[in-house]
């Protein structure tokens, strides 16, 4: 793998019922740490029922060319995008619109 691949561009939470946080159908990628925990409470879960756990460039390319589909928070996509990109991929720059409940995601899927 990579350096690129190995760049930690996020986190994403494990239930403790093992399923992954997820916006939709889409997990649910976050900047920090801190940014995710917030979304998790505004969804109305408790933090402490979810394991936080980074995630890397290469392990979700592998998980959109296997037909997953991710919602980045926008200090996670600025990342990823470029991150991506630097592999072949040709992902665009996009911004979000700043909101009160700040629960808005960039979601990106690959369709073949």
């Amino acid at each position: 793998m990579s350096n690129i691949n190995n760049k930690i561009i996020g986190y994403f939470a494990v239930h403790s019922s093992q399923q992954v946080l997820c916006d939709g159908d889409a997990c649910v990628i976050a900047g920090g740490q801190s940014a995710l925990n917030r979304y998790i409470k505004s969804s109305h879960f408790s933090c402490s029922e979810y394991d936080i756990r980074k995630t890397r460039v290469g392990e979700v390319l592998e998980g959109l060319l296997l037909g997953g589909a991710y919602a980045f928070d926008q200090a996670s996509y600025d990342i990823f995008y470029r991150a991506a990109n630097k592999q072949g991929f040709d992902f665009k720059n996009q911004e979000l619109p700043v909101t009160e409940d700040g629960n808005h995601f960039i979601v990106v899927r690959v369709r073949e």
